[in-house]
């Protein structure tokens, strides 16, 4: 009959069978990545949850508040992926110029009366009752940017690796939105910000002497930064605290040796979810943010805590097959500076509840409770997608 078509067949099943072709985008996405991240991401909701739930003077008296914007964060964050994808990081690569102009612009807006200091940090734009880290957009813009300038003649066939002076522009591109962040100053973005730029120039093949240079250059700048006491009294006192945590346990080494004491609680299984006394009592500061992780170790133990890392490895491990598979200079810098951020970021946050590392603000990547961070994170999952599906279909 016209008009009339069967469930599965005509239409509908040409369009299903296109979907999951092997050429199809849906089949040649990297889902061990992509459900490893929206694991951490749905472990992050379920551990914001539990460090949230009671604080009714943070929750504004809904035990529900950051569980659904977590969700919610995480949901948007899916649909800058599908964008990014869709995009396509050869199309952002033209665009470079303009996103870098608008992240820098951002945060200069947050060293003017629009800037807001939030947990110790001066680094947040509050507009309107939402408020946006412009330092993380940062972090993508300076691996584009980087990545277009170092790749440009390589990708053309007119040299084997970046020139000097293309590294050199590579470098005053990253500086110029670093050194502003400092001025607000956030160091712990700062520290991610020298870590992408060491990947990208480890992923462009650019001479061991630059990257020996920047090392020796990142810590004379450390120095000088601690002499010119261009640290605030907090950033110093964090410092100190970690490399002597009886400095002042009651005091600035107070969050350290509760996060420390979550976690040892946990043992091998955990406590239980919604069970830890340190969770439950309000212990550790900051726990739905920077302290997230010593949700998991107390609740869920170490295999809990264990499977949190195994996650963020199976991310990385991808994005390293990603980098390694493509064919052009271009996509493998980003995938590189990408890696960078990731594993930096994370080795950081999971250190400094252990103890081993100071304590920097950085969030845990996808488990964290944060709008931007967790789109940012997801925008940087889209792009390495992007580089994957854009690579002859044979390389896949």
């Amino acid at each position: 009959m016209a008009g009339f078509s069967v469930p599965g067949y005509g239409p509908e099943r040409a369009s299903w069978t296109r979907a999951f072709a092997r050429d199809s985008v849906v089949r040649r996405l990297d889902w061990p990545m992509l459900l490893s991240a929206l694991a951490l991401s749905l472990v992050g909701v379920v551990l914001v949850y539990s460090a949230t739930r009671n604080r009714m003077g943070l929750n504004q008296g809904d035990p529900y508040f950051f569980f659904v914007r977590h969700l919610l964060n995480t949901g948007i964050g899916l649909a800058l992926m599908a964008g990014t994808i869709w995009l396509g990081h050869r199309t952002l690569r033209t665009a470079v110029p303009v996103l870098y102009g608008i992240s820098v612009l951002l945060i200069l807006l947050v060293l003017t009366p629009l800037g807001a200091t939030i947990n110790g940090a001066h680094a947040w734009l509050v507009i309107g009752g939402f408020s946006l880290q412009p330092s993380e957009f940062v972090k993508i813009t300076i691996i584009l940017g980087m990545a277009m300038l170092l790749a440009a003649r390589v990708d053309a066939g007119d040299r084997e690796h970046p020139d000097h002076r293309t590294v050199v522009l590579a470098l005053a591109l990253a500086t110029v939105p670093m050194l502003i962040v400092m001025l607000m100053p956030d160091l712990g973005s700062v520290m991610v910000m020298v870590m992408i730029v060491l990947g990208v120039l480890l992923s462009s093949g650019a001479s061991n002497r630059w990257i020996l240079g920047l090392i020796g250059a990142g810590a004379a700048g450390a120095v000088l930064v601690w002499q010119l006491g261009v640290l605030d009294e907090y950033q110093i006192n964090r410092f100190a605290a970690f490399a002597n945590p009886q400095l002042d346990p009651a005091g600035v080494g107070y969050n350290t040796n509760q996060a420390r004491i979550a976690i040892g609680s946990g043992g091998l299984t955990g406590t239980g979810l919604f069970q830890g006394t340190q969770t439950t009592g309000q212990f550790v500061p900051e726990q739905q943010t920077d302290f997230v992780f010593t949700v998991a170790g107390e609740e869920l133990g170490f295999l809990g805590a264990g499977l949190i890392i195994a996650l963020l490895g199976v991310v990385l491990w991808r994005a390293c097959r990603i980098a390694r598979a493509t064919t052009e200079l271009y996509g493998t810098i980003v995938a590189g500076g990408i890696i960078a951020w990731f594993a930096f970021q994370s080795f950081e946050n999971i250190g400094m509840t252990l103890g081993i590392m100071p304590v920097a603000g950085l969030p845990l990547p996808f488990v964290s409770y944060g709008g931007t961070a967790m789109f940012a994170a997801w925008i940087a999952i889209g792009l390495l997608q992007s580089i994957k599906l854009q690579r002859p279909l044979s390389a896949s």
